[in-house]
């Protein structure tokens, strides 16, 4: 196992691709993927297996297939489409991050159908397991690599960092749904992981504690968002991670999710679950 910090911005210990014998799980963005290949040193991999198609874990997927055009894809089959043509998916993201799009997550190239290898969660091949785990996003899956017993969550077990007492659940939209989520920490949980290895960053071997503080986390933070409104519920992130982490890590954690987007995904699930109990 190698963990790969891609130095989002510059800036360590925002987003990690590991690295597991021939497979890269969770690559990142395009705007990284310089200091990608320069760890790779000239490896090529067999797969990137993708947790899900977030630019933050999948955006230099297309670019990598440039690179090395016999390399697989592995995605969730809702997510599939969006990187065989990434446009709406790349005009939504410009409307929210504007000029900043290009520097945070440089270019979204296309990957061709043909170099993807299409989930639905329950496969088991090639030495990987794979869960389908929604919750963050709709087409979010989990990978357990058999051999080791690690299990690669992507965004499903949370944003931590070494030392790894602050855990948080990164909730933008549009995707979030907590009842998903639930379920999806069960599959995991059910995998009895010999360690978790976590995009948002590092590898914890106290499974079973981590997966239950992101229950708590998930419960206490939705609350929270059910009786506040974005301002709040982003200075109440703020604060909290500013008492956990020093200045560096705090940058760091701010970035893996940043507290202005938080609330929004929470404040859309809400809706549409009192718009469901509505019409009951």
């Amino acid at each position: 196992m190698r963990p790969i910090d891609v130095c989002h911005l510059g800036q360590q210990h925002v987003i990690c691709c590991w690295q597991v014998d021939d497979v890269l799980v969770d690559p990142g963005p395009e705007s990284t993927i310089d200091t990608l290949l320069d760890a790779l040193d000239g490896e090529q991999p067999r797969a990137l297996l993708l947790t899900h198609i977030h630019f933050d874990h999948a955006g230099a997927a297309g670019a990598l297939v440039r690179e090395w055009p016999d390399v697989e894809v592995w995605v969730h089959e809702r997510g599939a489409r969006h990187l065989v043509d990434p446009t709406r998916l790349v005009a939504s993201a410009k409307r929210l991050y504007g000029d900043d799009f290009d520097r945070l997550w440089g270019e979204v190239v296309p990957v061709p159908e043909r170099s993807l290898r299409v989930l639905r969660g329950g496969e088991s091949e090639a030495g990987w397991e794979v869960a389908y785990t929604p919750g963050h996003a709709s087409h979010h899956v989990s990978y357990r690599h058999n051999d080791s017993g690690w299990v690669f969550p992507g965004d499903t077990c949370g944003v931590r960092l070494p030392p790894g007492e602050l855990l948080l659940p990164p909730t933008p939209p549009p995707d979030i749904d907590l009842e998903a989520w639930s379920d999806s920490l069960d599959a995991i949980e059910a995998w009895e992981p010999a360690r978790l290895a976590i995009t948002h960053f590092g590898d914890y071997g106290d499974a079973a504690q981590h997966i239950e503080r992101m229950r708590r986390a998930l419960a206490h933070w939705s609350e929270l968002a059910a009786r506040t409104d974005r301002d709040a519920y982003a200075d109440a992130l703020r604060a909290e991670i500013a008492a956990a982490l020093p200045e560096d890590d705090a940058r760091a954690f701010g970035m893996a999710m940043p507290a202005d987007d938080q609330w929004l995904g929470l404040d859309r699930w809400l809706q549409r679950r009192r718009e469901a109990g509505a019409t009951r």
